[in-house]
């Protein structure tokens, strides 16, 4: 998974121009889970979110996703969380509401919006990796 993410990302900077790659660099992986995740998942990622004891699944502790993985951070399980392909069914469709119906192949601005939700995902996989129980 990590290599097709390098590839895909060295083939949207080749195709886009290295001004994209530098707009879409200053994703910030905490702010990112901030917006989109803590709400159900906690500030602390351990599953108590505001909106926690409203749902009827209650959210994954993601401070424990690498206890849980042998002591390795399952980067592509998450990745494939993240971006729909995998389901849970607490999140309901395979959209995750953060990323939504952003882009659509065919628009003149999907290679850089596609980008940057990429380069999002990775930086929310970054930032959970970073608070993984040891």
């Amino acid at each position: 998974m990590a290599s097709e993410t390098v590839k895909w990302l060295f083939i949207a900077v080749s195709t886009v121009g290295l001004n994209a790659a530098a707009w879409a660099v200053e994703f910030d992986g905490k702010s990112e889970y901030q917006a989109g995740c803590a709400t159900c998942h906690g500030v602390d990622g351990k599953g108590k979110g505001p909106l926690s004891s409203q749902l009827t699944v209650m959210p994954a502790d993601l401070t424990v996703l690498a206890k849980r993985n042998s002591g390795v951070f399952p980067v592509s399980a998450v990745y494939e969380v993240i971006d729909g392909r995998k389901a849970v069914t607490a999140h309901g469709t395979s959209e995750m509401p953060i990323w939504g119906d952003r882009y659509k192949s065919g628009s003149v601005l999907y290679p850089y919006v596609e980008l940057s939700v990429r380069t999002r995902i990775l930086a929310v996989i970054d930032y959970l990796n970073s608070i993984q129980e040891k």
